[in-house]
């Protein structure tokens, strides 16, 4: 288990508190067996469906709970808030709910439908301004405005009280099954459910083991607990936009320290194969910071052999537009979509050759691009293929490299990729 000090920790008690400060706002969400999961993984998984909130993700606990403990005067000044997406969405039905007037500024890559959802809930209580484009962009910004104009600041995870209601989906947790639960994955960000959840367990069950998992793009709690401080990235990958942010809150971060007891990544590719498994399976509509706990699970296979585990299936405020990147992430990673390069000779039926000779009789090409160039021996055209068996890679490339097709390999050149495709 891992150790360190700190100076808060979330009590039982306050979170009791918190709970019933949630009544009719929050619901007590539903605890369910998954059985395809259960029987691949020969376990009893379960989902915490916090995905069926009315806001669809659990962040209406921690931003109720924060927002309903304000001074009047506090709500009269009004609230401002950053968000990916939904702690957007908890803070704006919050202001309804409490007549409080609140700005929430939003990474200008957001999902139109999480934007959309932040509107409605909030109706005309709230303000949504697109800034920047991280979650890190828009909550400088939001603290810019809130210290300029005396308003009152709702983070998203740093915070004791907004701590306190996402630790309310662990008190739901143990009192909702009556069997020992072995495992616990819970998805992160800044920290805020996985620090609450954690002391909730830390407190009630200390048996179970706790395994905060984060997108491989964007490991700021692992890349902090293994320096023994909290470390801002430089870089990430805002793809899993609920859980990704360059810098984990400070309370969290204490708190997560001691109580994980493992701290993982996932890859984005893993992830968006999870989602599509889970709306052909179960017809689970997940986002991606939904699906991490579960897309966990295939790297913990025999540890979890006949345990009990749960997975906090976080939020399902997914863009249907994104469909096309999920899936197209799902089989890069599964080693079935390919990217090249590929040099044409300039002479007819060179195109033809390449189809019929060298493509396998499953080899479909989904993306082509060619510019013809007048004055050269060989033309390049970036060529995507999409492939029915990850082993028909290696004979693929080497009929390209006998008949002088191959130009370059594009899926492990990120940078290259990204301006090609």
């Amino acid at each position: 288990m891992m150790q360190a000090k700190q100076n808060y920790f979330p009590s039982v008690e306050n979170v009791k508190v918190a709970s019933k400060n949630l009544t009719g706002v929050a619901i007590e969400t539903p605890l369910s067996k998954n059985f395809n999961l259960s029987k691949e993984y020969e376990a009893t998984i379960l989902f915490k469906r916090e995905d069926l909130q009315v806001v669809r993700s659990y962040k209406i606990r921690g931003a109720y709970n924060k927002m309903s403990s304000l001074t009047d005067d506090e709500k009269k000044r009004g609230i401002v808030c950053a968000s990916a997406g939904n702690h957007a969405q908890g803070v704006a039905l919050s202001c309804k709910l409490l007549q409080t007037k609140g700005t929430i500024f939003m990474p200008s890559p957001t999902p139109n439908q999480k934007i959309n959802q932040v509107k409605m809930f909030g109706e005309n209580f709230i303000e949504v301004v697109l800034e920047g484009d991280t979650f890190d962009d828009a909550f400088n910004a939001a603290k810019q405005a809130c210290d300029s104009k005396n308003k009152t600041f709702i983070h998203p995870f740093n915070d004791e009280k907004v701590i306190e209601g996402q630790a309310t989906v662990g008190l739901e947790i143990l009192k909702q099954t009556k069997e020992k639960i072995d495992y616990v994955f819970v998805p992160v960000g800044g920290g805020g459910l996985s620090a609450g959840l954690s002391a909730i367990f830390k407190d009630l069950s200390p048996e179970t083991k706790i395994i905060g998992v984060e997108p491989e793009g964007a490991p700021s709690m692992q890349t902090s607990i293994r320096n023994k401080r909290v470390t801002a990235l430089k870089k990430i990958d805002s793809f899993v936009d609920g859980a990704a942010v360059k810098k984990v809150g400070t309370l969290n971060f204490a708190i997560c320290l001691q109580n994980l007891t493992e701290m993982i990544t996932v890859p984005e590719g893993k992830i968006c194969q999870t989602i599509l498994d889970l709306y052909n399976k179960d017809a689970i509509v997940v986002e991606p910071a939904g699906a991490l706990s579960i897309a966990a699970l295939a790297f913990f296979s025999d540890k979890i052999k006949g345990k009990n585990v749960v997975c906090i299936v976080s939020g399902s405020n997914n863009d249907i537009t994104r469909t096309a990147e999920i899936k197209e992430r799902a089989l890069i990673y599964a080693n079935l979509k390919h990217y090249f390069i590929v040099k044409f000779p300039q002479r007819a039926g060179a195109l033809k050759e390449f189809v019929a000779e060298i493509l396998g009789t499953n080899d479909d090409i989904t993306h082509f691009e060619y510019t013809k160039k007048n004055n050269r021996a060989n033309g390049a055209a970036v060529v995507g293929l999409e492939l029915k068996s990850s082993k028909d890679l290696a004979p693929l490339i080497k009929r390209m490299k006998d008949r002088n097709f191959f130009g370059d390999y594009l899926n492990d050149k990120p940078d290259l990729f990204q301006f090609l495709v």
